[in-house]
């Protein structure tokens, strides 16, 4: 049997599976769990799987949301990654919904069509808008004996390639003197000061820079009372490159020594703080990519190939792509949409999108085919 059958095979499992993968996606759509609470979105995966014959795994590197679902017992393995996890106030505005649908629909149809030849793993990965579980999953080695990783983000277009920024989010707390503001002989130290000094000084810090960097963030500290000067003041910042080399060697050192010296000139002390871990850039899989390309063409889908430094956001599949080989392609949900928007919520749970995702999953599993010996 030649591998047009088995790709005529998946598409047809996966049109078979339409009704429950609508569902699943529908559900997470009216139901949205923030990172790291993903109770019911993760229980109703494990649960479609273990129906199906997979064995089920919980409670994956310290996240009791995650889990790791396989079927077969030999040829290389390939892996389908579920997000799930949604945005505060906005709901499945990433469309997480439907990429959890997506790959275990991949999943599922693969492991139909694969039987011995492979093994298929779906691997719930929670928080990437937050914390990223799969940072701490390819900390551990959960990726490491992968022959593959797969996995489809809705947008406004086809795309495939490119890659994302590398990021470390930084928190940066300035600590003073606390004082009354007209007491004429203890005017106290203001770590606000300090704080808006380092916040502007933030902004040309960047031009420095010789690669691609973003430097923003927020006050979420700034005093207690007007007439109290304050005594402690908080920012937290994403700082972000197009190389994690890049970012911890080079743009992070830069950003501590601005905060060292503001705290040197005002008279306060600092302290920088990592609250998120580090995501690596995407590394796309040349091979992949064209396997993938070729597939949609099959399906009757034009894809743009973007060019390699292409970025416009930060995920932790980049971690996945520094263990094994991976893809992160797009798939057009809507036209003039933009990710973790109102707009964006209500594409990811139309009827059009519940049809885009059956694209995706025949997509991703026609690839896994292509891998077989």
């Amino acid at each position: 049997m030649n591998k047009q059958v088995w790709k005529e095979q998946v598409i047809a499992a996966v049109d078979a599976m339409a009704p429950e993968l609508r569902d699943i996606s529908l559900f997470l759509h009216k139901h949205p769990e923030l990172g790291g609470q993903e109770y019911q979105a993760a229980q109703r995966l494990k649960t479609m799987a273990e129906r199906k014959g997979f064995v089920v795994k919980q409670n994956i590197s310290g996240y009791e949301t995650a889990f790791i679902a396989t079927k077969g017992n030999t040829g290389p393995k390939i892996a389908f990654l579920a997000e799930y996890d949604a945005l505060p106030g906005l709901g499945h505005a990433c469309g997480h919904n439907l990429i959890a649908a997506m790959s275990w629909g991949a999943a599922a149809a693969f492991a139909e069509v694969a039987k011995g030849r492979a093994i298929s793993y779906c691997i719930g990965c929670p928080a990437e808008e937050t914390s990223g579980a799969k940072v701490a999953m390819a900390a551990d080695g959960v990726f490491d004996e992968l022959r593959a990783a797969l996995i489809i983000h809705p947008a406004d277009s086809n795309n495939i390639g490119g890659t994302s920024y590398a990021t470390h989010p930084l928190k940066v707390t300035f600590r003073g003197r606390a004082g009354h503001v007209a007491n004429k002989t203890n005017k106290g130290v203001n770590a606000l000061d300090a704080l808006i000094m380092f916040y502007q000084g933030i902004k040309p810090l960047r031009q420095t820079f010789t690669q691609e960097t973003i430097l923003a963030g927020i006050i979420t500290k700034g005093g207690t009372a007007p007439n109290i000067v304050p005594d402690e003041a908080e920012g937290k910042f994403t700082i972000r490159a197009l190389s994690s080399r890049y970012l911890e060697e080079t743009v992070l050192p830069a950003v501590r020594r601005l905060a060292d010296g503001v705290a040197l000139a005002t008279d306060t002390t600092v302290e920088t703080l990592h609250y998120e871990p580090l995501f690596k850039e995407l590394v796309n899989n040349p091979e992949l990519m064209e396997l993938f390309k070729n597939n949609m063409t099959l399906l009757s889908e034009e894809v743009t190939i973007l060019e390699p430094k292409a970025a416009d956001g930060s995920t932790d599949v980049g971690n996945v792509s520094h263990a094994v080989p991976t893809i992160h392609p797009d798939i057009f949900i809507g036209s003039n949409l933009a990710a973790h928007t109102p707009e964006f919520a209500v594409a990811t749970g139309s009827p059009y999108a519940q049809e885009r995702l059956l694209i995706g999953a025949k997509a991703m599993a026609m690839t896994a085919i292509d891998l077989l010996d």
